[in-house]
């Protein structure tokens, strides 16, 4: 699995505002809400939220995968969120998160879920991808970075 199958360029956004952990989740929310209308913004905040709250999603070294299960989404989809500034998020380390990959998956969803957790968790392990994706100036080089960085990994046998 690669985490392009489950994120487009769509579902990208290059330039997060956000200044703080709540902040943050609904401006992923939104662009996710803005690429699939009919999801419900509410149903999706809740479940990335009851999540957070039994653990920072903030895995370190800048880097934060909120995720959570939802009925409102029928297979796992996600957004990726880039911060310049950074965010405050409480993370394990204590410092700003500059890259974010917000997942979703449905309720009855197990597999797909902790091996997309797995992949960006091994994706993120090369600093230099987190680097090219903190200077990426749109959704497009984000999305080719990753694409990248996954067929090397696969040519690797990662």
């Amino acid at each position: 699995m690669n985490i392009t199958e489950v994120i487009s360029e769509e579902y990208i956004c290059p330039a997060l505002v956000s200044e703080d952990k709540d902040e943050l989740f609904a401006e992923l929310v939104e662009v996710l809400v803005r690429a699939r209308p009919g999801l419900d913004r509410d149903s999706i905040l809740k479940a990335i939220r009851e999540r957070e709250v039994k653990m920072s999603t903030g895995i370190g070294k800048g880097i934060a995968i909120p995720h959570g299960k939802t009925n409102v989404v029928d297979d796992l989809c996600g957004v990726i969120g880039i911060s310049r500034k950074g965010v405050e998020y409480d993370a394990l380390d204590g410092e700003p998160v500059h890259v974010v990959f917000m997942l979703l998956a449905p309720m009855t969803s197990a597999g797909r879920h902790i091996k997309a957790l797995q992949k960006i968790a091994n994706l993120m392990k090369d600093r230099g991808c987190y680097q090219r994706l903190c200077d990426a100036k749109s959704a497009a080089e984000v999305w080719q970075i990753i694409r990248a960085d996954e067929e090397r990994m696969a040519e690797a046998g990662d």
